[in-house]
């Protein structure tokens, strides 16, 4: 655990274009790594990405990245899926900065910006084997809705919805 003023030091700053390749990159190495996903994951994220890059709706819309001394840390993304509810997307932290406080405070940051925007609640879908983040949703006051066994990204997985009525 590093201190608060280690913290301090991580900026929270908005995605830009430039950003892209290295999420790409580290969605697809991090969860191959990791969880064994196939190529398709990482082809998934840059889908996701490029929709966002090319039609977004800078008022109702966001994505962000942490950095610390000119290092990404990690991401989230807030994206419109109805009128009244934002879905989160792509939430990322490397491996070298979890356990720091981070990841609830990009979470903050991405439930923050939905709420303020006019969003009533919020949705995510992620994978059971996702503990921290999980675990983090739920601190958070998200709702798991539904879980179901599924064959995704080249694995067996369990996948999970969850919701947040602000």
């Amino acid at each position: 655990m590093r201190s608060s003023a280690a913290m301090e030091q991580v900026k929270i700053r908005n995605f830009t274009s430039g950003d892209r390749d290295w999420l790409v990159d580290q969605h697809g190495t991090l969860y191959a790594q990791g969880e064994g996903f196939d190529d398709s994951f990482g082809a998934l994220v840059a889908e996701i990405l490029d929709a966002f890059l090319s039609g977004h709706d800078p008022a109702r819309e966001a994505g962000w990245i942490a950095e610390e001394d000119g290092h990404r840390l990690g991401s989230i993304f807030c994206v419109k899926l109805t009128e009244t509810t934002a879905k989160l997307r792509l939430f990322l932290l490397v491996p070298q900065a979890r356990g720091r406080g981070l990841g609830k405070q990009l979470l903050r940051t991405c439930m923050d910006f939905a709420k303020g925007n006019g969003y009533t609640d919020m949705q995510l879908w992620t994978h059971e084997s996702h503990a921290a983040a999980c675990g983090l949703y739920r601190s958070a006051g998200w709702q798991m809705v539904s879980s179901k066994p599924v064959h995704s990204f080249g694995q067996d997985l369990v996948e999970q919805s969850w919701i947040y009525r602000f």
